[in-house]
């Protein structure tokens, strides 16, 4: 894989994307967009399709007036996007500069889940589930190339590569594990399909924000000299019970279909920073959340524990400290304060304040 491909695709800033009936987002050609000031939107409104918990499409709106990107949408015969390209609008210079970096990153990075693009492309994975294909499709080719899906967060990766974020992919973390070591902050996209040697690496790295629910769901395995992966276990396969093929307990699946992403909030479990919804359009009308993913802590679980602290009888307060540990309550015990104390002032760690609510909560003390 040429892996300064992506980085010459958004350098020149193009990106077709086309939105397919199952509602995926795949990337089909670039090329010179430097006449793309000269070109406006004039529509009041785009219309995305996504997917949905039940099958079918959901759309999303977004009002033009409300992008801080530039987009060039192309339109279906019902007024629907169908492809859009990408690039900065100068009027958000002063923005993209609080949001992002002003050359690449060299301490944060994002995974191109290149694994997932190949999951989801033609005569792969899904065909096999809708028992389209029999089992010769859940060995794939790896893409030699980003055409990505909305199935694997590719407006996503532009957003982030347009604000100079690094970038890997599944591969690059495969084959050397240690890289990751080099970034002290690591973002990972909608990494549905991973190996085992990419799960322990993420898991491991203590600095982790996950972007993106339902990432680390199943695992693969890789041939190299065949520049294939194989579904190894995961998304019911083989075994019907089976969900997340590693068994995780952080897995947070069930905001996948969540893509309004109107109530986001980034939450904390274990070492890791978690979004409570699936951002892939968010991400080009959202200033505060690309200021919050850039910020030192995403989850802000200080300033929330200490809001709480002042009023802790504030019903609106209990819900935003409980919402940074993924759990839900009208009531907290008065000798929270103490520990809650001990965390602000760095004599427990977060991992120690996240065990405790845990425990509360699954032993129903807070309810």
């Amino acid at each position: 894989m040429d892996l300064k491909f992506l980085s010459i695709y958004i350098i020149i800033l193009a990106s077709l994307l086309i939105l397919g009936n199952s509602g995926s987002v795949y990337s089909s050609s670039y090329g010179d967009f430097t006449n793309v000031s000269k070109q406006e939107v004039t529509a009041k409104v785009l219309q995305f399709v996504t997917n949905s918990k039940e099958g079918s499409g959901h759309i999303v709106t977004i009002p033009t007036d409300d992008l801080i990107f530039k987009i060039l949408p192309k339109y279906d015969e019902n007024g629907r996007v169908i492809s859009i390209s990408l690039a900065k609008d100068t009027r958000f210079d002063y923005l993209y500069r609080q949001v992002g970096f002003t050359e690449k990153s060299q301490t944060t990075a994002f995974v191109y889940p290149i694994f997932t693009q190949a999951a989801y492309s033609k005569n792969s994975f899904y065909e096999y589930y809708t028992k389209k294909c029999d089992s010769r499709c859940l060995t794939v080719n790896i893409p030699n190339d980003f055409k990505g899906t909305y199935s694997s967060s590719i407006v996503g990766s532009f957003v982030l590569s347009a604000l100079n974020y690094a970038y890997i992919t599944d591969v690059d973390i495969d084959k050397n594990p240690d890289i990751l070591k080099q970034y002290k902050r690591v973002i990972i996209l909608h990494n549905e399909y991973v190996t085992k040697k990419e799960f322990d690496a993420i898991t491991n790295h203590p600095g982790v924000v996950f972007l993106y629910p339902n990432a680390l769901y199943a695992e693969v395995k890789t041939d190299y000299d065949k520049n294939t992966i194989t579904l190894i276990k995961g998304h019911a396969y083989p075994d019907a019970n089976i969900t997340n093929g590693f068994g995780w307990s952080q897995d947070n699946s069930r905001y996948e279909y969540n893509v309004e992403c109107s109530d986001w909030n980034f939450y904390k479990k274990k070492n890791y920073s978690m979004l409570n919804c699936y951002p892939e359009y968010m991400l080009i009308h959202d200033p505060q959340l690309l200021k919050t993913l850039n910020s030192k802590d995403p989850t802000a679980l200080l300033e929330d524990v200490s809001n709480w602290l002042r009023y802790n009888k504030d019903p609106k307060m209990i819900d935003i400290m409980l919402d940074d540990f993924d759990v839900t309550g009208e009531n907290i015990p008065p000798w929270v304060s103490n520990p809650a104390i001990w965390l602000i002032n760095g004599e427990i760690t977060r991992d120690d304040f996240n065990n405790l609510i845990d425990y509360l909560y699954q032993n129903k003390i807070i309810q």
